[in-house]
Formats: C-alpha cells, structure tokens, sequence
C-alpha cells in the first residue's frame, strides 16, 4: 500500500501476500523453514491508487466556515433555514474553530458581510489576488457574472486547479468518495504493454515491497547468505490490546462451594419449615415460610451470575503503537484510531445548572484522544437559550482550558474539579512556567463562572431591552396609521432574543406559540467546526496568556442540538434525545463509536476513552455491543449514609457479569457501537437452543442476513436483529431508519470504520491498517439541513426507531431495555473498571431525592416483566446465566411484598406471644446459624475479589431494606395499577424544611422532605419498637413467663430496627431535630397499633377494656 495513497486498498493485480505458519503443510515445511510474515505492495508503474486532494478548496473551506457559524432550525410544516450569526455571546471570542469569529470585512461596496476564516483565523479568498469576498456575495458573483473576480477580473476556475481537479469528481457524491476508501477499485494507467511483475522484481531484487518477512541478504559477492536475524521478527510479534484476569483460584473456588453448600442448606431448611408447622399459630408459620421460600428464590437469582467474576486491564502502549506510530501502512504516524462521538444530554436549566453542564463539555473537549476523530453533542430537550449561551460560553472558555490541560498534563479535566482539589496541585509538575500559567487560567476560570451564573439576568435584561424597543417601534407605526383614531395599548410577545438581536426559536422564557418546553423549531448550531486535519500549534499572538508555541490548540468538533417537539407527539424523553442525537451525528460525523453521558458525569481519567476503545479494537472486539464504565460519584457523605456509592453493584454484580455475556447497561458512562444501536446482528452470531425458546420464541424461518451493502472485499454483511428473522431489502431499509438517505449511506462506513485493525490471523472481520488516516470531511449546509429534518418530529413516524432501533421507548429505564436487546441479539458487552475513575458525576444524597432514585429504578423493572422484554421470552442468544440476571432486574422489586411481610412478623409475633416456630430447638438452631455463618462467609469473599469494603457491603444491605419496604412497594403498586386498570400513580415532595448551615458540604443530607414513600418504614419501625416493649412488660409481669418466644421475637425485632437505622437518623435531621409530620405519624400509629393489640388479645378476667367502646 503507498505511502501516499490517501485512500488505502488493496488491487486485484498486485495482492497483498500474507502467509502464516498455520497456512503452510506441516508435512512439507517445518516452521525452522518459514516464519509468518506479511508484504504490502506499493505502487508500480501499473498499480496507481485514485488520489484525492487532501487540501480543501476555498470553496469547501467556505461552505464548511458557514455551515459551522450559521443557527439551522426547521421542523414540521417548517422549511429549513440558516441563520449567519456573527455572534452567539456578548462576551468576546478569539479562536478561529469558534462561531460567529470571522475574517475582515467584504470588500465590495454596500456589503456589511464578513470573509470567511481558516483553522488559523485568516481570510479565506477564493482568488489569488486576495480579493476579500464574503459567501453570499462570492455565490452572487458566480452565478450573475460568470465567476469573474470583482478584484482581478480573471474566471475564479482560472486561478484554482484544486476545484478544476475536483469539479472533475462531481459525479461522485459526497457520501460515494467517502465510502471510496472501503471499495476495491483498481485505476490502471493506460499502456501499449502489461506490466511484467517479474522483470520488475529482478531489476528490484525483492526489495521494493516492505513488511517483516526476512529477505535473503546479500554478502559481499553478491550471494545470498540466508534469512536475517529472527530476533527482528519476534521485537515485532503481535500483543493484544486488553487481557483478562480471572479471580484467584484459592478465592473463587471455596466462593463457589459455599454457594453449593447454601443452596443445601437453604434447601434442607425449608423442607424442614414445611414437615414442622408451628400448630399453636399456624398462620404465622404459614406467613414466614412462603416468605422464607422466595428469599431463597430470589437470592438465587442474584447469586447464580456470580459464579464467574473477572478482571480486564487495558494495555494503552500497544494501542498507540498499532494506531499512532509511524509504520508501514502508516508512514507519518498518524492516528488510525476511529472516530467517538459523545452525547451529553440535559432537559433543564434550573435542575440542571449550566455550570455543570458547562464543566462536564470541557472536560470532554480536553480528553486524550485524537482531536480531529473526536465530536460532542450537547442535547438540551428543554430548547433553552440559557443552555444555549452556556454552551458557546464553554466553547469560548476550552481555548484556554484545553491547551492549558494538554500543555501541563492536567487531570481531572473538569475545571471545577482540578481547582477544588484538596491535594497539592504542584506534584510532579516540571515546567517552570506551571504556576504563572496555573494562576492566570484560575483567574479567567472565576471570570467564566461569573458569567455563565449571570446569564440568566443577562438574557432577561436584554429580552427586555429588546421587547421595549418593538414595543415602542410597534406604538409609533400604529400612531402614523391612525391619525384620527384612538391609539391602543399594542401588545406583543414578550420573545426571548440572542445576543446579535434576532428571535431565540427555541423556548422563551415567557411561553408563546411555537415557543414552549413541548412547541418549538429543531435546532442545530455549531459551537466549535471540525478541526484542522493536521496539528495546529500555536503562534506568538495565541500566546498572550500562555506560551503554546509547542501545543496543539485544536478544539473538537462541538454541536448544539435541540430537537423538535410540537403538541401531539410523543417524545419519549431521554430516549427520544439520545436517538435524535444518533441520526444528526451520523450525518454531520458519523463517529463508529457513540459515548453518552449525563450532563453531571464528567471525564475524570483523560485517557478513559482509549481504555474503551482498547476493547473494541481488539481481537473479537468486533461483536461488542458496548463497554461499559462504573459509575463513580463525588459529594457524598464520607459514611455513605444511604449507600448512594451503589459500590456492591458496580463492583460485585457487574464485575461478576462481566465473566458471562457482560454486565447491563446503566445508562451513563458507556461506550456503543453505532451498528449495534442500529439493530443489527454481531458477527459470526450462531443461535443456542434453550427449553425457554421451545416454550415461549414464536416459530421463526431459518436465520437470515442483510442484504445491506457489502464492505471491501469481505463476505460479511449486517444483520438486522428481528424477531422475524425477516430479510432486510434495500426496500425495507428506509422503512426502519427513516427517509433520510444519508442516514442510511453512512451505516456501512460506521460499519467498517468499527472493524478491529486486520493484523493477525485471529482477527476476524478487520480493516486494513492505516484506512482511518483520511482527512475528515468538511461540513456544508446541506449536510446541516438534512441533520434537521433527522430530528424532526415526525422522522420517526412509520419507522423502528425506539421499538428495535437506538434506545428502546416504553420503559422509564430504558438504558437497561436498550441493553437486553443487545445482548438478545447476540452481542456482548465488557466492563471496563480503570486504575483511575473513568468519569465521575453527582448523586442525591438526600434521604428523600435518594428514595425517588430507587422508586423510578424499581418502576422501570416492573414495566419490563410485565413487557415482551421480559427474559423468559429471550432469544437462544442468550446466555442461561445472562438471562437469569435479566429475570432477578424484573423480578426484584416484587420481593418488598414478602420482605414488608417479614418485617411485621417479629412484632406480631411479640403481640400474639407466639413464634414462627414451634419452639426454639437445636435444630431450627442450627440451620440458622449455618444460613447466617454462610452468609457471612461469601460477604467476606466477595470483599475478598471485589475489593468493596465491609462498611460498603453493611450500608448495601441496610438500604435493601429500606428501598424495598419503601420505594420497592411503591414500584409493585404503581406497575400493577397501570397494567391491570391503566392507572398511573405518582408519589410527590409534599414539604421541606432545609438545613440551617449553608457551609456545610452535607447540608443536603439533613433537609427533610416529606413524601408518602416513608410511610411503611415509619410503621415498621414503630410497630417493632411497641410490641417490644409490650412483650418485654408482658413477660416481665406473667406468672409463668416464655422467655424463649420473646428473645426470638426481640432478636428478629432487632434485625429489622438495626437495618432501618440510616432511615431513622434521616428522619431525625440535624441534632435531632425531628419534623412535627413525623411526632404526628408516629402518636396516630402507636394508638392504632395499641388499640388493635387491646382488641385482639384483651388483658385477662376483663374483655369489656375501655369502657363502653368496641373497636369495629
């Protein structure tokens, strides 16, 4: 493959020879004899790859500048449009990537338009005279007076052979030259002769091919002497990017034989409890064992995925060596990395601060990645200016941050963070200029937050400013139309204006028509344009701050993006969002690779995004659907009062899931491959037979594959995930994706932009090295436009958008629908756990915020049992173990029913003076201390492979019990009132009393807010604490008192106060100040609970209590 060659590939006259031991007849050859080895043919004098310009025209560089400064809105019934801004802030901006930074003036007379700008900042002139000309005059000239320059009066097509050579191509589309680099195409030079290939390896002597095969060298006379030094093959021998570590032996397998030995005893257990009924109170045995029996069950739901835990690290120098250093296939050492489009998603300012959102898109544009491979969308579903303004603020800002964070190796690159480090910023800082530097970007930071929180008085003032003056503009026009007439108050909309003075289209801050949170325009804007395709250091005059003469100043590619909402439509929430933004970016970059996050989840680890790709890229890595980042949270108290570390999940669980088909996607802080997210099968995807699909999987036809378009010169096709198992037809494509074929031109790019680098003989399904290192390509405002109708309202109409296609609608969680269906298609997916966090983000640490989390978690696991994604009813792709951890994510919440249950049998045990069991003998005894000490054997294993802590595992098993007597119920309640009478139920804030200290850094973790979800903790704390004291008093003052009966009942009465005991210091706030409610509740529970025991078991000799009352 040349050098030179920006299109790689491979021609069918001269092949690429690759030979492996493997290949050879071990019959004929011995491996002393041959060694693997690989040769690329450059050109020959009849071997001339198709060339392209790799430097764009004045005119693309045009078109790219005003398809990136320019505000698109459309949507239903709306034609597109384009909006030239010269500004998006009032602030000033200095990068030439920004929007609305252009060059100097038009010079044509009565024209106030700007000259276009390069990546430096320069006028971009389409003459050689220099005649500044701005676009729409430079499209006026063009079409009115033949292409004559105004300046030199010379054809502009005279004076640039780039778009002569170019113009020749136009028969080509734009999506057909870029999908030139998959195709095997072959560009023969004409010539009276065919090329002797054997002439030309004489006169060569073999040497004109490059690879690592060892050529027979020469010695002094000529003759040859043999192969060279093997030792030069082996420097050179292939290394995978990631390898898997598997648990220690000495601890994995005594955790999986006490498994084995609780399921016995579990087992043994029961039976025993069903043969022994207590008869002294047999409803009371009855209660406790169906309790007992789906304890069992449901802890073997959550156990049986654990059997296969492991480990994964990543190996960041290989991947730079495969991808970023000079080689053959590469020369210059350019990145072969392929493209990551990151999704940031937000729908509201005012939960939702810009200041965060604003941290979160600097931290992304200043990660460790190849800039020019690397693009951000910001969706704001709420269509606000302040979001908007936020953004371009940040865009602004990131032309200092993020050549300060490469320039000094910064980390974490979220400004906020790094500046509120409580460590010393000074370690291992080398460069002496770090604290002048350091300082002065503190400075323009502390500048940046004040503007961004003052953006909010900043719109309205000027909102206003601008409505008095149409007000008054109004007044005058309708007093010089009606001289004679009586003047009335003219009234219009109170609009929301930017910063160059024209309509905000998206949501006002006073709603109008076609301006509310649900009615407005689509929106795209290009905060930051693509970048340069070379590095880009800085100069002298970008030095003003700090020197940057050996920093690449270079931002990636940022978009602002709302989408259409209008009156009548579903949107579907986040789902909708993300969706929207997997259309626009696959028409405006198309990124293989989408990484989503939510607007408070930063980049914490630089190189987080090449520990991801490390997995994609290597061998297999083809058939992952994603790879998934733990979720890492900052602000929470040091004693995790409340678990909102979630550690026991996000190192247990998903680790252990890890070891099967790969853990369940969280809905933050994951890598996907765009093709899986597009419906389609993995490759090399076999079906398994399994009892579930004889009994539950409608009968299908034989597996059939796309017929999408094939990619270079292999046999694989995509595969379209269908329960039908229906062929996907050329015809049916746009019937699924939508009519937008650009949409659909890009799928086999992302296709094989995906595929893992060809360099081995295990690798199956690769590309070519070297097959990234094109330049990208320039944005223009019909690829703009056509983003717009993407996102459009209606695009989804008629199509399996949501139902089979991107994130899955219908469920409140629908991160986890969205990753069944993945791993029901086939796919797997990698959990990636870093050295260094990944990403961190915030999480409510406020009893009430933290019960609303678990409650809209425990809804959407109800909505999917009762739905088709239920994993009963999963595909044979399926692994068993990957389907039962499916059924425990559906089944779990329904396990509140009996643990509530369970947590009034020791007081009604106490109340009635009777047990669960007969009596308390050796052999109740003994199962209990077996089921406990077996208990505490695997917490402690698990702390062992894990590395969770025991304090962690203690407040993971607390709140399981808070969360399921409260948030859990309420989920089972809601789940089945909308699916037996299709009512939905809401449990809202009713009250709330802050903290009094505003310095503290917890403070939130003392305001109480009170909501109905607390209602049957509060019960069962009362009701344990009053029958305790009951049976204590009782037994204290009987003639013949049962000591046995009430240590049982106070034991077990105990167990449930010791794990609702962060519950009730919430409810006791700061110092024990407890709310009023709270007195309330418990004084009307206390008599309720005391008048029922009095009904129900009357103190001796007296049945007549209370006078002349009887309870009904």
């Amino acid at each position: 493959m040349a050098s030179d060659s920006r299109y790689p590939r491979t021609p069918p006259s001269v092949p690429q020879v690759s030979h492996y031991r493997d290949d050879l007849d071990s019959e004929r050859y011995s491996s002393a004899d041959f060694a693997t080895y690989t040769v690329q043919i450059p050109p020959t004098p009849d071997n001339q790859p198709m060339e392209f310009s790799k430097v764009p025209s004045s005119k693309e560089r045009v078109e790219d500048q005003y398809a990136s400064s320019s505000l698109f809105t459309g949507g239903y019934n709306l034609a597109t449009r384009s909006s030239l801004k010269g500004k998006v802030i009032e602030s000033e901006t200095s990068h030439p990537q920004m929007t609305g930074v252009n060059g100097s003036e038009c010079a044509l007379p009565g024209c106030d338009g700007r000259v276009m700008s390069d990546e430096r900042g320069n006028d971009v002139v389409p003459c050689e005279c220099g005649f500044r000309i701005c676009r729409d005059c430079y499209k006026e000239v063009m079409r009115t007076d033949d292409g004559i320059c105004p300046g030199c009066k010379e054809p502009y097509e005279g004076k640039n052979a780039e778009e002569l050579k170019l113009d020749k191509l136009q028969a080509l589309s734009k999506m057909e030259r870029r999908l030139s680099m998959m195709k095997s195409a072959s560009f023969n030079r004409s010539s009276p002769n065919e090329f002797d290939h054997n002439q030309w390896l004489f006169e060569t002597k073999g040497s004109y091919g490059y690879g690592n095969a060892m050529w027979p060298k020469d010695d002094g006379d000529g003759n040859s002497n043999g192969f060279g030094d093997p030792a030069d093959l082996a420097d050179k021998q292939w290394r995978p990017l990631t390898r898997k570590l598997s648990i220690s032996a000495a601890i994995l397998s005594p955790y999986r034989l006490l498994i084995l030995a609780r399921m016995v005893v579990l087992g043994l257990f029961l039976a025993w409890r069903v043969r022994n009924p207590n008869e002294d109170a047999r409803w009371l045995w009855g209660m406790s064992v169906v309790c007992e029996i789906w304890f069992a069950f449901s802890w073997l739901l959550d156990q049986l995925p654990k059997l296969s835990p492991v480990n994964r690290v990543t190996d960041l120098d290989v991947l730079k060596r495969k991808f970023e250093t000079p080689n053959q296939s590469n020369p210059t050492g350019k990145s072969d990395l392929p493209g990551i489009d990151i999704f940031v998603s937000t729908a509201d300012p005012e939960k939702e601060p810009p200041l965060v959102t604003a941290n979160t898109i600097l931290s992304i544009l200043a990660a460790d990645y190849p800039v020019e491979k690397l693009s951000c969308y910001v969706s704001d579903d709420g269509g606000a200016l302040l979001t908007f303004e936020a953004m371009a603020e940040a865009a602004s800002f990131a032309n200092l941050w993020v050549p300060f964070c490469r320039k000094h190796d910064i980390e974490p690159r979220n400004p906020d963070s790094y500046f509120n480090l409580k460590r010393d910023p000074f370690k291992n800082k080398v460069r002496q200029d770090f604290v002048r530097d350091r300082r002065r970007i503190k400075r323009e930071y502390d500048e940046f937050k004040v503007r961004v929180n003052g953006l909010a008085d900043s719109i309205r003032r000027r909102s206003e400013a601008f409505n008095a003056r149409e007000e008054i503009k109004a007044l005058k026009k309708q007093r010089e139309n009606a001289i004679d007439e009586e003047v009335e108050n003219v009234k219009i909309p109170k609009a929301t204006w930017m910063a160059d003075g024209t309509h905000w289209p998206g949501t006002w801050t006073v709603t109008a028509p076609e301006h509310s949170r649900g009615d407005h325009a689509s929106i795209i804007q290009v905060m930051l344009k693509p970048p340069s395709d070379e590095p880009l250091k800085g100069t002298e005059a970008d030095s003003r701050f700090m020197d940057l003469t050996e920093v690449d100043i270079r931002l990636p590619l940022l978009v602002y993006v709302s989408r259409e909402k209008r009156p009548g439509y579903d949107h579907n929430k986040k789902a909708g969002a993300m969706n929207a933004l997997v259309r626009a970016s696959a028409i405006m970059s198309n990124g293989p690779f989408i990484l989503n996050l939510d607007c408070d989840h930063y980049i914490y680890n630089s190189e987080a995004l090449r520990e991801g790709i490390c997995f994609m890229m290597d061998r297999g890595g083809d058939r992952l659907g994603y790879v998934q980042f733990p979720q890492r949270f900052e602000g929470i108290d040091p004693s995790d009062r409340y678990a909102n570390h979630n550690t026991v999940f996000f190192d247990v669980n998903m680790r252990a899931l890890d070891g099967v088909q790969g853990p369940v996607y969280v809905g933050t802080g994951c890598l996907f491959r765009r093709i899986a997210l597009y419906g389609f099968d993995p490759p090399r995807m076999k079906e398994r037979s399994t009892c579930c699909n004889h009994f539950f999987a409608r009968r299908k036809k034989a597996a059939s594959v796309a017929s999408a378009p094939e990619i270079s010169n292999g046999n694989h096709s995509l595969g379209m995930g269908d329960p039908e198992n229906e062929e996907m037809t050329t015809a049916l494509i746009p019937k699924k994706f939508g009519n937008s074929y650009m949409l659909i031109d890009s799928i086999p790019l992302a296709e094989f932009q995906g595929r893992p680098l060809a360099d081995h003989p295990s690798v199956k399904n690769g590309r070519p090295p070297g097959a990234l290192t094109m330049p990208r390509q320039l944005l223009d405002a019909s690829t703009v436009a056509e983003a717009i109708s993407a996102i459009s309202c209606w695009y989804e109409d008629k199509t399996e958008w949501g139902e089979r296609l991107g994130w899955i609608y219908g469920s409140v969680t629908e991160d986890v629908v969205t990753g069944y269906r993945m791993h029901n298609r086939g796919w797997r997916s990698i959990y990636c756990v870093t050295k260094r966090d990944a990403f961190r983000g915030t999480a409510p640490i406020n009893l009430t915020d933290r019960l609303h989390q678990v409650l809209r978690w425990a809804t959407g696991s109800v909505e999917i049992f009762f739905s088709r994604n239920n994993a009963i009813v999963a595909s044979g792709r399926m692994k068993f173990l990957q389907r039962i951890a499916y059924l425990n994510v559906g089944i779990y919440p329904f396990t509140s029913i009996f643990l509530i249950v369970y947590c009034f049998l020791p007081a009604l045990s106490l109340f009635s003076g009777k047990f669960i069991v007969q009596s308390l003998n050796v052999t109740f005894l003994t199962y209990l201390l077996a089921i406990t000490l077996t208990l505490c054997l695997l917490a402690m294993l698990e702390i062992k492979w894990s590395t969770v802590t025991l304090e962690e595992w203690w407040r993971n098993e607390q709140f399981w019990l808070i969360g399921g007597t409260s948030a859990h119920l309420a989920a089972v309640m809601q789940g089945l009132l909308k699916v037996i009478a299709g009512i939905e139920i809401s449990f809202t804030l009713t009250s709330k009393s802050s903290g009094d200290d505003n310095d503290d850094e917890f403070a939130d973790l003392y305001i109480f807010k009170w909501t109905s979800l607390m209602i049957p903790p509060i019960t069962i704390i009362f009701t344990n604490l009053i029958a305790i004291a009951v049976a204590f008093s009782r037994t204290i003052y009987s003639t013949n008192p049962r000591w046995s009966e009430l240590v049982g009942g106070v034991f077990f009465s105990v167990w449930v106060l010791t794990h609702l005991y962060p519950f009730a210091k919430g409810l006791m706030g700061r110092r024990g100040r407890t709310p009023t409610i709270v007195y309330v509740w418990s004084g009307l529970l206390a008599i309720t609970i005391s008048l029922l025991w009095v009904a129900i078991d009357p103190p001796s000799n007296n049945s007549d209590i209370g006078g002349s009352f009887q309870f009904p």
